[in-house]
Protein backbone atom coordinates (compact mmCIF):
# COMPACT_ATOMS: atom_id res chain seq x y z
CA UNK A 1 0.00 0.00 0.00
CA UNK A 2 2.81 2.42 0.94
CA UNK A 3 4.64 1.60 -2.31
CA UNK A 4 1.50 2.30 -4.32
CA UNK A 5 1.06 5.69 -2.61
CA UNK A 6 4.72 6.51 -3.22
CA UNK A 7 4.42 5.67 -6.92
CA UNK A 8 1.27 7.77 -7.21
CA UNK A 9 3.02 10.73 -5.56
CA UNK A 10 5.98 10.40 -7.91
CA UNK A 11 3.64 10.40 -10.91
CA UNK A 12 2.10 13.68 -9.75
CA UNK A 13 5.54 15.19 -9.20
CA UNK A 14 6.71 14.14 -12.66
CA UNK A 15 3.49 15.37 -14.25
CA UNK A 16 3.91 18.73 -12.53
CA UNK A 17 7.51 19.00 -13.69
CA UNK A 18 6.48 18.13 -17.25
CA UNK A 19 3.74 20.76 -17.18
CA UNK A 20 6.18 23.38 -15.91
CA UNK A 21 8.69 22.49 -18.62
CA UNK A 22 5.99 22.72 -21.29
CA UNK A 23 5.00 26.19 -20.08
CA UNK A 24 8.59 27.38 -20.27
CA UNK A 25 9.19 26.03 -23.78
CA UNK A 26 5.87 27.15 -25.23
CA UNK A 27 6.09 30.91 -24.79
CA UNK A 28 2.95 32.99 -25.19
CA UNK A 29 2.21 34.29 -28.69
CA UNK A 30 1.08 37.92 -28.88
CA UNK A 31 -0.41 40.13 -31.58
CA UNK A 32 -0.03 43.89 -31.17
CA UNK A 33 -2.71 45.40 -33.41
CA UNK A 34 -3.68 48.89 -34.64
CA UNK A 35 -0.19 50.25 -33.95
CA UNK A 36 1.81 53.03 -35.57
CA UNK A 37 4.95 50.94 -36.11
CA UNK A 38 8.37 52.51 -36.54
CA UNK A 39 10.10 49.47 -38.00
CA UNK A 40 13.53 51.11 -38.56
CA UNK A 41 13.62 48.71 -41.50
CA UNK A 42 12.62 48.61 -45.17
CA UNK A 43 8.92 48.90 -44.37
CA UNK A 44 9.43 52.30 -42.76
CA UNK A 45 6.57 53.68 -40.66
CA UNK A 46 3.31 51.71 -40.79
CA UNK A 47 -0.13 52.93 -39.70
CA UNK A 48 -2.68 50.62 -38.07
CA UNK A 49 -0.23 47.76 -38.46
CA UNK A 50 0.00 44.45 -36.62
CA UNK A 51 3.10 42.82 -35.18
CA UNK A 52 3.06 39.18 -34.08
CA UNK A 53 5.45 37.78 -31.45
CA UNK A 54 6.03 34.11 -30.79
CA UNK A 55 8.68 32.20 -28.90
CA UNK A 56 10.69 35.35 -28.26
CA UNK A 57 10.88 36.43 -31.91
CA UNK A 58 8.95 38.68 -34.26
CA UNK A 59 7.13 36.29 -36.60
CA UNK A 60 5.03 38.72 -38.68
CA UNK A 61 4.74 42.43 -39.47
CA UNK A 62 1.48 43.20 -41.30
CA UNK A 63 0.47 46.41 -43.00
CA UNK A 64 -3.10 47.48 -42.37
CA UNK A 65 -4.35 45.85 -45.59
CA UNK A 66 -2.34 42.65 -44.99
CA UNK A 67 -3.70 41.65 -41.59
CA UNK A 68 -5.39 38.21 -41.71
CA UNK A 69 -9.02 38.03 -40.62
CA UNK A 70 -8.09 35.52 -37.95
CA UNK A 71 -4.88 35.75 -35.94
CA UNK A 72 -4.01 32.51 -34.16
CA UNK A 73 -2.37 33.95 -31.03
CA UNK A 74 -2.74 33.58 -27.28
CA UNK A 75 -3.09 37.30 -26.55
CA UNK A 76 -4.07 40.38 -28.54
CA UNK A 77 -2.99 43.87 -27.49
CA UNK A 78 -4.86 46.76 -29.12
CA UNK A 79 -2.38 49.61 -29.50
CA UNK A 80 -5.18 52.04 -30.39
CA UNK A 81 -2.94 53.94 -32.78
CA UNK A 82 -0.07 54.38 -30.31
CA UNK A 83 3.56 54.25 -31.40
CA UNK A 84 5.43 50.93 -31.33
CA UNK A 85 9.24 51.04 -31.63
CA UNK A 86 12.10 48.61 -31.26
CA UNK A 87 13.48 48.57 -27.74
CA UNK A 88 16.20 51.18 -27.29
CA UNK A 89 19.79 49.97 -26.88
CA UNK A 90 21.91 51.93 -24.43
CA UNK A 91 25.69 52.14 -24.87
CA UNK A 92 28.72 53.52 -23.04
CA UNK A 93 27.42 52.90 -19.52
CA UNK A 94 28.13 50.95 -16.33
CA UNK A 95 24.65 49.51 -15.80
CA UNK A 96 24.74 46.52 -13.45
CA UNK A 97 28.36 47.22 -12.49
CA UNK A 98 27.86 50.34 -10.35
CA UNK A 99 24.91 50.76 -8.00
CA UNK A 100 25.96 53.90 -6.13
CA UNK A 101 28.95 55.75 -7.54
CA UNK A 102 29.92 57.23 -4.16
CA UNK A 103 29.97 53.80 -2.46
CA UNK A 104 33.18 52.00 -3.42
CA UNK A 105 32.03 48.47 -2.68
CA UNK A 106 29.19 48.81 -5.20
CA UNK A 107 31.62 49.61 -8.03
CA UNK A 108 32.82 46.70 -10.19
CA UNK A 109 33.63 48.59 -13.37
CA UNK A 110 37.41 48.82 -13.05
CA UNK A 111 40.51 47.29 -11.56
CA UNK A 112 44.14 48.43 -11.63
CA UNK A 113 45.23 44.98 -12.81
CA UNK A 114 42.67 44.86 -15.63
CA UNK A 115 43.99 44.32 -19.15
CA UNK A 116 42.64 43.23 -22.53
CA UNK A 117 41.21 40.05 -20.96
CA UNK A 118 39.15 41.95 -18.34
CA UNK A 119 35.62 40.52 -18.44
CA UNK A 120 33.41 42.67 -16.22
CA UNK A 121 30.29 40.72 -17.21
CA UNK A 122 31.23 38.27 -14.43
CA UNK A 123 30.27 41.01 -11.95
CA UNK A 124 27.05 42.10 -13.70
CA UNK A 125 24.09 42.36 -11.32
CA UNK A 126 20.79 41.71 -13.14
CA UNK A 127 18.89 42.63 -9.98
CA UNK A 128 20.27 46.16 -9.83
CA UNK A 129 17.49 48.63 -8.98
CA UNK A 130 18.76 50.79 -11.85
CA UNK A 131 17.67 48.23 -14.45
CA UNK A 132 13.94 48.62 -13.82
CA UNK A 133 14.48 52.39 -13.80
CA UNK A 134 16.20 52.20 -17.21
CA UNK A 135 13.28 50.17 -18.61
CA UNK A 136 11.00 53.14 -17.92
CA UNK A 137 12.93 54.99 -20.63
CA UNK A 138 12.27 52.31 -23.24
CA UNK A 139 15.67 50.63 -22.82
CA UNK A 140 15.49 46.88 -23.46
CA UNK A 141 19.21 46.10 -23.76
CA UNK A 142 22.56 47.69 -23.09
CA UNK A 143 26.16 47.58 -24.25
CA UNK A 144 28.01 47.91 -20.94
CA UNK A 145 31.49 49.41 -21.29
CA UNK A 146 33.61 49.15 -18.13
CA UNK A 147 36.54 51.46 -17.44
CA UNK A 148 38.94 48.55 -16.90
CA UNK A 149 42.51 49.25 -15.82
CA UNK A 150 45.29 51.75 -16.35
CA UNK A 151 46.60 50.36 -19.64
CA UNK A 152 45.73 51.62 -23.12
CA UNK A 153 43.47 48.62 -23.70
CA UNK A 154 41.25 48.58 -20.64
CA UNK A 155 39.15 45.45 -21.14
CA UNK A 156 36.06 44.29 -23.01
CA UNK A 157 32.44 45.36 -23.23
CA UNK A 158 29.44 43.06 -22.98
CA UNK A 159 25.76 43.08 -23.96
CA UNK A 160 22.83 42.47 -21.63
CA UNK A 161 19.08 42.53 -21.91
CA UNK A 162 17.13 44.33 -19.21
CA UNK A 163 14.83 41.46 -18.28
CA UNK A 164 16.35 41.25 -14.81
CA UNK A 165 16.90 37.50 -15.25
CA UNK A 166 20.10 35.86 -14.07
CA UNK A 167 20.90 34.80 -17.64
CA UNK A 168 20.51 38.32 -19.05
CA UNK A 169 24.15 38.61 -20.20
CA UNK A 170 23.56 37.73 -23.84
CA UNK A 171 26.99 38.52 -25.29
CA UNK A 172 30.05 38.61 -23.00
CA UNK A 173 33.40 39.98 -24.20
CA UNK A 174 31.97 41.32 -27.45
CA UNK A 175 34.33 44.26 -28.05
CA UNK A 176 37.75 45.50 -26.93
CA UNK A 177 37.95 48.95 -25.33
CA UNK A 178 40.93 51.29 -25.76
CA UNK A 179 41.32 54.70 -24.14
CA UNK A 180 43.42 57.32 -25.92
CA UNK A 181 43.95 61.06 -25.70
CA UNK A 182 45.35 63.30 -23.01
CA UNK A 183 46.14 62.30 -19.44
CA UNK A 184 47.40 64.04 -16.31
CA UNK A 185 50.78 62.33 -16.59
CA UNK A 186 52.64 61.24 -19.69
CA UNK A 187 52.07 61.82 -23.39
CA UNK A 188 49.22 60.84 -25.68
CA UNK A 189 51.93 59.71 -28.12
CA UNK A 190 52.86 56.86 -25.79
CA UNK A 191 49.30 55.55 -25.84
CA UNK A 192 49.11 55.57 -29.63
CA UNK A 193 52.56 54.02 -29.91
CA UNK A 194 51.67 51.31 -27.39
CA UNK A 195 48.48 50.41 -29.24
CA UNK A 196 50.32 50.27 -32.57
CA UNK A 197 53.16 48.16 -31.10
CA UNK A 198 50.80 45.68 -29.46
CA UNK A 199 48.91 45.21 -32.72
CA UNK A 200 52.17 44.86 -34.66
CA UNK A 201 53.57 42.29 -32.23
CA UNK A 202 50.37 40.26 -32.35
CA UNK A 203 50.31 40.37 -36.15
CA UNK A 204 53.93 39.19 -36.37
CA UNK A 205 53.26 36.37 -33.91
CA UNK A 206 50.15 35.33 -35.81
CA UNK A 207 52.04 35.37 -39.14
CA UNK A 208 54.90 33.31 -37.68
CA UNK A 209 52.48 30.75 -36.27
CA UNK A 210 50.77 30.42 -39.64
CA UNK A 211 54.14 29.90 -41.33
CA UNK A 212 55.12 27.19 -38.86
CA UNK A 213 51.79 25.45 -39.33
CA UNK A 214 52.15 25.58 -43.12
CA UNK A 215 55.70 24.25 -42.94
CA UNK A 216 54.76 21.43 -40.59
CA UNK A 217 51.85 20.47 -42.79
CA UNK A 218 54.09 20.43 -45.84
CA UNK A 219 56.65 18.22 -44.07
CA UNK A 220 53.94 16.06 -42.48
CA UNK A 221 55.20 17.03 -39.04
CA UNK A 222 53.18 17.61 -35.92
CA UNK A 223 52.28 21.19 -35.07
CA UNK A 224 54.90 22.48 -32.63
CA UNK A 225 53.59 26.04 -32.19
CA UNK A 226 52.91 27.15 -28.66
CA UNK A 227 49.35 27.81 -27.59
CA UNK A 228 48.66 31.57 -27.57
CA UNK A 229 47.97 33.34 -24.30
CA UNK A 230 44.48 34.60 -23.53
CA UNK A 231 45.61 38.13 -24.34
CA UNK A 232 47.05 36.99 -27.68
CA UNK A 233 43.82 35.23 -28.57
CA UNK A 234 41.90 38.47 -28.10
CA UNK A 235 44.43 40.37 -30.21
CA UNK A 236 44.10 37.77 -32.95
CA UNK A 237 40.32 38.29 -32.91
CA UNK A 238 40.89 42.02 -33.34
CA UNK A 239 43.25 41.49 -36.26
CA UNK A 240 40.86 39.07 -37.97
CA UNK A 241 37.99 41.55 -37.65
CA UNK A 242 35.98 39.10 -35.54
CA UNK A 243 36.07 41.47 -32.58
CA UNK A 244 35.23 45.17 -32.53
CA UNK A 245 37.62 47.82 -31.22
CA UNK A 246 35.92 50.68 -29.37
CA UNK A 247 38.44 53.51 -29.09
CA UNK A 248 37.85 56.57 -26.92
CA UNK A 249 39.37 59.63 -28.59
CA UNK A 250 38.26 63.25 -28.90
CA UNK A 251 41.01 65.24 -30.63
CA UNK A 252 41.14 65.18 -34.41
CA UNK A 253 44.80 64.09 -34.51
CA UNK A 254 44.00 61.05 -32.34
CA UNK A 255 41.03 60.19 -34.55
CA UNK A 256 43.17 60.36 -37.68
CA UNK A 257 45.82 58.16 -36.03
CA UNK A 258 43.12 55.58 -35.26
CA UNK A 259 41.90 55.66 -38.85
CA UNK A 260 45.46 54.86 -39.96
CA UNK A 261 45.58 51.94 -37.55
CA UNK A 262 42.24 50.71 -38.88
CA UNK A 263 43.62 50.73 -42.42
CA UNK A 264 46.98 49.22 -41.44
CA UNK A 265 45.52 46.31 -39.47
CA UNK A 266 42.05 46.02 -41.10
CA UNK A 267 40.37 46.74 -37.78
CA UNK A 268 36.64 46.80 -37.14
CA UNK A 269 36.56 50.21 -35.41
CA UNK A 270 34.05 52.35 -33.51
CA UNK A 271 35.09 55.82 -32.34
CA UNK A 272 33.73 56.79 -28.91
CA UNK A 273 33.50 60.37 -27.68
CA UNK A 274 34.86 61.90 -30.90
CA UNK A 275 34.26 65.59 -30.09
CA UNK A 276 36.51 66.66 -32.98
CA UNK A 277 34.91 64.23 -35.44
CA UNK A 278 33.24 67.13 -37.25
CA UNK A 279 36.70 68.38 -38.26
CA UNK A 280 37.59 65.10 -40.00
CA UNK A 281 34.13 63.87 -41.01
CA UNK A 282 35.15 63.19 -44.62
CA UNK A 283 37.98 60.92 -43.50
CA UNK A 284 35.70 59.07 -41.06
CA UNK A 285 33.00 58.59 -43.70
CA UNK A 286 35.55 57.34 -46.25
CA UNK A 287 36.87 54.81 -43.70
CA UNK A 288 33.29 53.66 -43.00
CA UNK A 289 33.73 54.04 -39.23
CA UNK A 290 30.85 54.32 -36.76
CA UNK A 291 30.90 57.17 -34.23
CA UNK A 292 29.46 56.75 -30.72
CA UNK A 293 28.84 60.13 -29.13
CA UNK A 294 26.66 62.17 -26.82
CA UNK A 295 24.00 64.39 -28.35
CA UNK A 296 23.90 66.81 -25.43
CA UNK A 297 27.57 67.74 -24.93
CA UNK A 298 27.70 71.40 -25.94
CA UNK A 299 30.64 72.65 -23.86
CA UNK A 300 34.30 71.59 -23.78
CA UNK A 301 35.17 69.18 -20.98
CA UNK A 302 38.89 69.36 -21.82
CA UNK A 303 41.27 70.81 -24.39
CA UNK A 304 40.58 67.66 -26.44
CA UNK A 305 36.86 68.44 -26.71
CA UNK A 306 36.78 72.07 -27.81
CA UNK A 307 34.36 71.27 -30.63
CA UNK A 308 31.51 69.83 -28.58
CA UNK A 309 28.20 71.06 -29.99
CA UNK A 310 24.53 70.14 -30.01
CA UNK A 311 24.72 70.06 -33.82
CA UNK A 312 27.52 67.48 -34.06
CA UNK A 313 25.24 64.47 -34.55
CA UNK A 314 23.43 66.23 -37.40
CA UNK A 315 26.71 67.25 -39.06
CA UNK A 316 28.09 63.73 -38.91
CA UNK A 317 24.94 62.07 -40.22
CA UNK A 318 24.78 64.62 -43.03
CA UNK A 319 28.35 63.60 -43.90
CA UNK A 320 27.20 60.01 -44.32
CA UNK A 321 28.54 58.70 -41.00
CA UNK A 322 26.58 56.16 -38.98
CA UNK A 323 26.17 57.58 -35.47
CA UNK A 324 25.28 55.88 -32.19
CA UNK A 325 23.83 58.25 -29.60
CA UNK A 326 25.11 57.29 -26.16
CA UNK A 327 24.66 58.44 -22.59
CA UNK A 328 27.18 59.89 -20.16
CA UNK A 329 28.95 56.65 -19.27
CA UNK A 330 27.46 56.23 -15.79
CA UNK A 331 25.00 53.65 -14.48
CA UNK A 332 22.12 55.98 -13.61
CA UNK A 333 19.74 58.07 -15.74
CA UNK A 334 20.22 55.78 -18.73
CA UNK A 335 16.46 56.09 -19.16
CA UNK A 336 17.08 59.64 -20.43
CA UNK A 337 18.57 58.29 -23.67
CA UNK A 338 15.35 59.13 -25.50
CA UNK A 339 15.64 62.76 -24.39
CA UNK A 340 19.20 62.86 -25.74
CA UNK A 341 17.85 61.64 -29.07
CA UNK A 342 15.15 64.32 -28.84
CA UNK A 343 17.85 66.98 -28.42
CA UNK A 344 19.50 65.68 -31.60
CA UNK A 345 16.17 65.98 -33.41
CA UNK A 346 15.78 69.55 -32.17
CA UNK A 347 19.20 70.31 -33.66
CA UNK A 348 18.74 69.02 -37.19
CA UNK A 349 18.52 65.22 -37.06
CA UNK A 350 15.45 63.56 -38.57
CA UNK A 351 13.23 61.53 -36.25
CA UNK A 352 13.91 58.26 -38.07
CA UNK A 353 17.67 58.89 -38.06
CA UNK A 354 17.65 59.62 -34.33
CA UNK A 355 15.63 56.47 -33.68
CA UNK A 356 18.13 54.41 -35.69
CA UNK A 357 20.97 55.95 -33.65
CA UNK A 358 19.63 54.23 -30.50
CA UNK A 359 18.38 51.03 -32.13
CA UNK A 360 19.47 49.71 -35.53
CA UNK A 361 22.86 51.41 -35.65
CA UNK A 362 23.83 49.83 -32.34
CA UNK A 363 22.54 46.42 -33.41
CA UNK A 364 24.45 46.57 -36.70
CA UNK A 365 27.69 47.66 -35.05
CA UNK A 366 27.61 45.04 -32.30
CA UNK A 367 26.04 42.24 -34.35
CA UNK A 368 22.84 42.06 -32.29
CA UNK A 369 19.62 40.44 -33.46
CA UNK A 370 17.52 43.43 -32.43
CA UNK A 371 17.07 47.13 -33.15
CA UNK A 372 14.44 46.66 -35.86
CA UNK A 373 10.85 45.49 -36.08
CA UNK A 374 11.25 42.80 -38.72
CA UNK A 375 10.57 39.09 -39.00
CA UNK A 376 13.19 37.01 -37.21
CA UNK A 377 14.40 39.78 -34.91
CA UNK A 378 14.23 39.45 -31.13
CA UNK A 379 10.85 40.56 -29.82
CA UNK A 380 12.23 43.57 -27.92
CA UNK A 381 9.48 46.16 -28.34
CA UNK A 382 8.12 49.26 -26.63
CA UNK A 383 4.60 50.70 -26.85
CA UNK A 384 4.51 54.43 -26.09
CA UNK A 385 1.76 56.68 -24.82
CA UNK A 386 2.80 59.27 -27.42
CA UNK A 387 5.93 60.49 -29.22
CA UNK A 388 8.81 58.70 -27.43
CA UNK A 389 11.06 61.73 -27.82
CA UNK A 390 8.66 64.03 -25.97
CA UNK A 391 9.38 64.47 -22.26
CA UNK A 392 5.71 64.01 -21.30
CA UNK A 393 5.44 60.59 -22.98
CA UNK A 394 5.83 57.32 -21.12
CA UNK A 395 6.18 53.63 -21.77
CA UNK A 396 2.77 51.93 -21.74
CA UNK A 397 4.05 48.39 -22.41
CA UNK A 398 7.35 46.64 -23.03
CA UNK A 399 8.38 43.20 -24.22
CA UNK A 400 11.86 41.67 -23.98
CA UNK A 401 12.28 38.41 -25.90
CA UNK A 402 8.51 38.42 -26.27
CA UNK A 403 7.88 38.56 -22.52
CA UNK A 404 5.93 41.47 -21.02
CA UNK A 405 8.06 43.46 -18.59
CA UNK A 406 7.11 45.24 -15.38
CA UNK A 407 7.33 49.02 -15.63
CA UNK A 408 7.49 49.54 -11.88
CA UNK A 409 10.79 50.82 -10.48
CA UNK A 410 12.09 51.27 -6.95
CA UNK A 411 11.20 54.96 -7.20
CA UNK A 412 7.57 54.03 -7.95
CA UNK A 413 7.48 51.68 -4.97
CA UNK A 414 8.86 54.38 -2.68
CA UNK A 415 6.32 56.92 -3.92
CA UNK A 416 3.48 54.50 -3.26
CA UNK A 417 4.87 53.62 0.14
CA UNK A 418 5.14 57.18 1.36
CA UNK A 419 1.94 58.55 -0.18
CA UNK A 420 -0.41 55.69 0.72
CA UNK A 421 -3.19 56.30 3.20
CA UNK A 422 -2.21 54.73 6.52
CA UNK A 423 -2.77 55.06 10.26
CA UNK A 424 0.97 55.02 10.80
CA UNK A 425 2.95 58.27 11.13
CA UNK A 426 3.86 59.82 7.78
CA UNK A 427 7.41 58.88 6.83
CA UNK A 428 9.84 61.55 5.67
CA UNK A 429 7.07 64.18 5.54
CA UNK A 430 6.17 67.07 7.81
Amino acid sequence: MKNTQLLTSLRYVLLGALTLTTCVVQAESIAITNATVYTVAKKGVLSQATVVLDNGKITAVYRNDEVPELLSVDTTVDAKGRILTPGFIATNNLLGLVEVGAVSNTRDSSDKKADITFDASLAFNPKSTLIAYARKGGITSSVVMPYGGEKVITGQSFVVNLSGDFDSVVMPKNAVIASLGSSEKGSRATKLQTLNNELEDAQKELTNNEKVKASNKKDNEENETESPSRADEVMYELLSGDKLLIAYADRATDILALLKLKKKFSLNLVLAGASDAVLVSDEIAQANVVVMMSAIDNLPSSFDSLHNSLTNVAKLTDAGIKVIISNSGESYNINQLRFDAGVAIANGVSETTALAAITANVADSFNLNSGRIAVGKNADLVLWSSDPFEISSKVDAMWINGKAMSLKSRQDALRERYTAETNLPRAYTK
